[in-house]
């Protein structure tokens, strides 16, 4: 490895986080490698992803075993907690060194919850308390109940990475929501140190359309929607809103890139890093799209920061019948069926591995 992609991404103002985790990466010293040799400064996870984690290794039995009688979900978020404590632990020179802008790791509350605000913020207190590490985001999906709980979750004191955003309605909502907890604790005569992360997911979009719109438009329009998403946290940071909690000690809630991984073989495979580059954001990748990044990412040219450069395109997609905000919301609803259905195999691979132990 080489800090190449690390000091490109620095001097333009961004952090790149590692989308994965497992206990070999964990245990084997792979992660501390990707820190000290790679310069990366977070970890992001999601059900599917520890669900591949403990369906294709044994890394996770003597642990189920051991766990008796309790539920499927409760040794789930024993499992997650102790590899995110150790992840955390991990971050935490980069969480000191940054005051707490960078460092972070993530885990993520029950997608079965994304529909129910109070069910949402009892967990994530629950799980936050449980971490006990400074730099654990609770993700916290954007979806109607989800954007309802992270504004209690702020207020109450909970980092939160809000996760499954798709376009810039669906950002605004959460970031009206984290600068309404904010407001709800100044009122309160408490700290505005509560940090917030906003992930929105891009591949997704260029999957959704695939095949359905001309070879000049293929793998477009999910860099077109982060334009636009990005001028509109741009206004977030610049209003007067945000700088009157800025100035009583806020910090802005950051966007983060998620599903940067490229799902067309014939598309560059770090096409999602090289586009999405730009001051005040974090991109998180998959190892194999980290890898291919710090072998051959350009890395040279900074995105598009305003909206209206993709306009015409949009509008291209709008008439082939691909609406910015209909697609959106049906992104979001099909990422949340996805993330149950990675709980539900994950916790059926738990169930499986206890019956064996039996």
């Amino acid at each position: 490895m080489n800090n190449k992609m690390s000091t490109a991404l620095a001097q333009a103002g961004q952090s790149f986080w590692l989308d994965n985790i497992t206990r070999a990466l964990l245990r084997g010293g792979g992660l501390a490698a990707y820190l000290k040799d790679a310069g990366i400064s977070g970890l992001t996870s999601n059900p599917t992803i520890f669900e591949h984690a403990i369906r294709n290794s044994s890394d996770y039995d003597a642990a189920i075993r051991a766990a008796g009688d309790s539920s499927a979900e409760a040794v789930f978020f024993d499992l997650a907690l102790d590899d995110l404590r150790a992840a955390a632990d991990v971050f935490a020179p980069v969480y000191a060194r940054t005051g707490g802008a960078d460092g972070w790791v993530s885990l993520e509350v029950s997608p079965l919850l994304a529909d129910d605000a109070a069910a949402t913020v009892a967990q994530a207190v629950q799980l936050h308390e449980r971490a006990a590490r400074p730099n654990l985001f609770i993700k916290v999906p954007g979806t109607p109940a989800g954007v309802e709980a992270i504004e209690t979750l702020i207020h109450r004191g909970v980092p939160v990475n809000v996760t499954l955003l798709f376009d810039a309605r669906q950002y605004r909502a959460a970031a009206a929501a984290y600068l309404r907890g904010l407001e709800r604790r100044m009122d309160a005569g408490l700290s505005l140190d509560v940090a917030s992360v906003a992930s929105v997911f891009i591949s997704r979009w260029d999957v959704k359309v695939a095949g359905k719109v001309p070879a000049e438009m293929r793998n477009k329009l999910g860099l077109a929607v982060a334009a636009q998403i990005y001028r509109d946290y741009r206004d977030v940071l610049a209003s007067a809103r945000m700088q009157r909690l800025m100035n009583r000690g806020a910090r802005p809630q950051r966007l983060l890139w998620a599903s940067t991984g490229s799902k067309d073989p014939k598309a560059s495979d770090t096409l999602y890093v090289d586009n999405l580059i730009a001051p005040l954001t974090i991109n998180t990748m998959p190892e194999k799209t980290l890898q291919a990044a710090l072998d051959h990412g350009r890395l040279d040219t900074p995105m598009a920061t305003h909206g209206d450069a993709y306009a015409p395109l949009l509008a291209r997609f709008a008439e082939l019948g691909f609406e910015v905000e209909a697609v959106a919301n049906t992104l979001q609803k099909e990422g949340a069926a996805a993330f149950v259905a990675s709980w539900h195999s994950l916790l059926d691979s738990i169930t499986q591995r206890k019956g064996k132990a039996a």
